[in-house]
């Protein structure tokens, strides 16, 4: 302190001569005034905490939602899914080839939303934080990746309804059940109606041994020449109830050079068969399992994209506030090297004077090389966040329009008002009712007490009634007589003893022939197609069967494995249950002491800056009356400061634990204006939409 003094001395000789005390003094005094005033310009402002928001943003967040019970929460509304509907197959009228036709699915968009060029001036991007979350729920690749997870979830509900199964997405426990639903029954499980329409053409000679088996008569022919041509054609489909229907339409024509009464003939036959599982497979409920399961999972896919913008947005908060950080501290360490600067450079005239000893002047150094070093760490971690906050709130940072610009946070770190449920207990209700990742547990126990009542279904033997009908028709080309005459077979009538009987002519044994009629000409009568129709949609020639089948698997072992694994998987997901509840517990417990911690935190630092500045204030006055020196004001100036930089971390910190306390009651998207869409009403929008200002009520997210 000596040397301070003796310094000031140096540069005004004649004010501390003993003829003069008082004009010294008050050189002294203007001399202290201005270093102190020089050294504090860039800090003596108050903290954040004590000014107002420079750029308060237009529309506020809302007050937080009293906490509620699970039954007062609604479930998370349909995601969207754009101008798609994955779940909807192409209708076939009026275009019956559509559903043959591959759906257009859009290619992904990679480059950054127009909004940030809109917010762009001079090179820099300035944003406030709510400015950050929509850019986030816009670019971020994190959510445009998830974002297809519930259209896949739509098209596994296409293929459970088609009588399939659905497909896993993240989240998803059990993507399909696991019940063998009447194995021992061979038919196409199908509920879209399968129509199989066949044609077949054949010409065929075929040697022959003996014509009187082969039908074709004694003419000697060696062999047979046939023709048919067929036209087959089947319906199936089942029903939700486990029904199996199939109707079959068969008409075939053929014609050969062997003695039929019809040549060529057409035989036509309608058969309908009607199966059902009295056991096994018994019921609708077992038979839409795998839809109910699809439904559960397409919500679970809802959740999970829920969760990934409750992570998306709560990150952009936590780095949007470390950005701001960033540059406030570096703006402390500035001030540091300021004071460092000055500090040393005042040594080193002292030292030039001879009025101070070198290790002060080394002392300085050291000290001023430590606050670049700070000053350096701090401009490196600005950038670091800048980075971080620009792969936040962009798909493509490398993009020519962003990737030099300086990000500049418009708005400032202060105490949120308060946002804790009223007690404990009431935060643990919220979190159960709204974190994703417990519905989305809760419909994967949904999914499990489907397959395991399936699987139990599945333990039964298999019973299945079955009826069959059948309307059969014949026609063809046929000879008709056109006239008859009575001619002998010269083969004589004999009594019952094998005589030949005769009659008296003239007295005359004349025997007695058997006669025949034989036509006298003939005419081809020809009926085909029409003819064999007529007879099987008149039932001319009917069938009727049915028949109960029983298959008795004696062990069963297979069906009771599958029933063994679905009850395991049940059990674990319960146990999983309650390990996610006793997470979100102790989740919820953290944050809250944390924002508790932090508020007091936040109290205390800026108590600190505030005594602080007491102190600087009253090391000022002492020294203009000559009791402190240039160093020991320095010194206060340097330790104000620091408790500038302790209350902007505090104040971030506090921000941040308001943001993870969000996140830990499932509050996140609620307070950030952020809004799942329901695609049932707005056909065509997609995601999430968030209401940010007055004159933008909403905007959606597309892909």
């Amino acid at each position: 302190m000596a040397m301070l003094w003796k310094t000031v001395d140096s540069f005004f000789p004649w004010a501390t001569r003993d003829h003069q005390p008082r004009m010294g003094q008050a050189l002294r005094s203007l001399l202290a005034a201005f270093l102190a005033g020089a050294l504090a310009a860039g800090s003596t402002s108050p903290a954040f905490a004590q000014n107002p928001p420079q750029n308060p943003p237009a529309n506020p967040a809302p007050a937080p939602a009293p906490a509620s019970s699970g039954a007062n929460i609604a479930p998370v509304a349909s995601l969207g899914v754009a101008s798609q509907h994955y779940s909807r197959g192409p209708r076939a009228f009026p275009n019956i080839f559509k559903p043959y036709e591959s759906q257009f699915v859009p290619p992904p968009v990679l480059v950054n939303s127009p909004r940030i060029d809109q917010l762009i001036h001079d090179n820099k991007l300035e944003i406030s934080l709510q400015d950050a979350i929509e850019l986030a729920l816009e670019n971020n690749l994190d959510i445009a990746v998830q974002r297809y997870y519930p259209w896949i979830s739509d098209a596994g509900l296409l293929n459970a309804q088609a009588g399939s199964s659905g497909f896993a997405t993240p989240g998803v426990a059990i993507p399909s059940s696991s019940a063998l639903v009447n194995p021992f029954v061979f038919f196409i499980q199908n509920f879209d109606p399968l129509i199989t329409s066949s044609t077949q053409i054949v010409d065929a000679v075929t040697p022959i041994n003996n014509p009187f088996i082969s039908g074709a008569g004694t003419t000697g022919a060696a062999s047979v020449v046939s023709h048919s041509s067929q036209f087959n054609n089947q319906y199936s489909e089942t029903f939700h109830t486990g029904t199996n229907i199939t109707v079959g339409w068969n008409n075939t024509r053929s014609s050969s050079n062997i003695a039929n009464f019809f040549n060529p003939d057409v035989s036509s036959n309608l058969q309908v068969t009607l199966s059902q599982p009295l056991l096994n497979g018994f019921g609708k409920q077992l038979w839409t399992r795998n839809i109910r399961i699809a439904n559960n999972n397409r919500k679970i896919a809802d959740w999970a994209f829920a969760q990934q913008a409750i992570t998306t947005v709560t990150t952009t908060v936590n780095d949007y506030w470390e950005l701001v950080y960033a540059r406030e501290n570096v703006k402390v360490n500035q001030q540091a090297v300021a004071v460092a600067q000055k500090l040393y450079e005042d040594n080193k005239k002292q030292l030039e004077i001879g009025s101070l000893a070198p290790l002060e002047v080394t002392r300085s150094e050291s000290e001023l090389a430590t606050d670049q070093q700070n000053l350096i760490f701090a401009q490196t971690t600005q950038l670091q966040d800048e980075q971080t906050l620009k792969n936040d709130i962009s798909k493509d940072p490398l993009a020519p329009n962003i990737i030099n610009v300086e990000i500049i946070p418009t708005d400032e770190p202060k105490p949120p008002e308060v946002v804790e449920a009223p007690t404990f207990e009431d935060a643990i209700k919220e979190a159960f009712a709204k974190r994703p990742e417990l519905q989305e547990e809760a419909y994967n126990l949904k999914n499990a007490d489907i397959d395991a009542r399936a699987t139990r279904n599945a333990l039964l033997p298999s019973l299945t009634a079955s009826a069959f009908y059948e309307s059969s028709g014949l026609a063809g080309n046929s000879l008709t007589p056109t006239g008859l005459k009575t001619i002998s077979t010269k083969i004589p009538i004999v009594d019952a003893n094998g005589n030949p009987i005769s009659v008296d002519i003239n007295n005359v044994p004349t025997p007695i022939f058997e006669s025949t009629t034989v036509p006298t000409g003939t005419t081809v009568s020809q009926n085909g197609f029409t003819t064999a129709q007529n007879q099987v949609f008149h039932n001319r020639f009917p069938v009727y069967a049915g028949q109960l089948t029983l298959t008795l698997p004696l062990r069963n072992r297979q069906a009771q494995a599958f029933h063994a694994r679905a009850l395991l998987e049940q059990r674990q997901l319960q146990t999983q249950m309650q390990q996610l509840r006793n997470a979100a517990l102790l989740d919820v417990r953290k944050s809250y002491i944390m924002l508790t911690q932090d508020r007091a935190q936040v109290a205390a630092a800026s108590k600190a800056r505030q005594l602080q500045q007491q102190t600087f204030d009253a090391e000022q006055k002492k020294y203009q009356l000559g009791a402190s020196t240039v160093y020991q004001v320095i010194l206060t100036q340097r330790d104000l400061i620091t408790a500038e930089g302790n209350e902007i971390r505090a104040l971030a910190n506090l921000v941040e634990a308001k943001a993870s306390y969000e996140r830990a009651v499932g509050r996140t998207l609620e307070v950030n204006h952020v809004t799942i869409a329901d695609a049932t009403r707005r056909r065509g929008q997609a995601l999430l939409r968030f209401g940010c200002r007055p004159e933008v009520t909403s905007a959606t997210l597309s892909l």
